[in-house]
């Protein structure tokens, strides 16, 4: 078994039209993904703004690399994106 990493977006204020506009095509991306593990979006004040995202890869800079092919990176959505070995204890 390859190792597990977290993938985490926080998303620039006031961007919710644009993670609601890119929605379709973030979901087409995610489900054609061989490597994800686990999906969803991070809740603030009852609104969508960030992502998580669960990746089992060979190693950091691979899922730096798919991470990195987000249709909301590429529409500017993300504020922020960090990846880090995530080790799964329970469930």
């Amino acid at each position: 078994m390859m190792p597990l990493f977290a993938i985490i977006c926080r998303d620039e204020a006031g961007k919710l039209q644009t993670r609601l506009d890119t929605r379709e095509k973030h979901l087409a991306h995610l489900k054609s993904a061989e490597i994800l593990r686990m999906a969803g979006p991070l809740i603030e004040e009852g609104e969508m703004r960030g992502s998580l995202l669960i990746v089992e890869a060979e190693d950091i800079a691979t899922a730096e690399a798919w991470a990195a092919t987000d249709p909301y990176k590429a529409a500017g959505l993300f504020r922020s994106v960090e990846v880090i070995e995530w080790k799964k204890v329970i469930g």
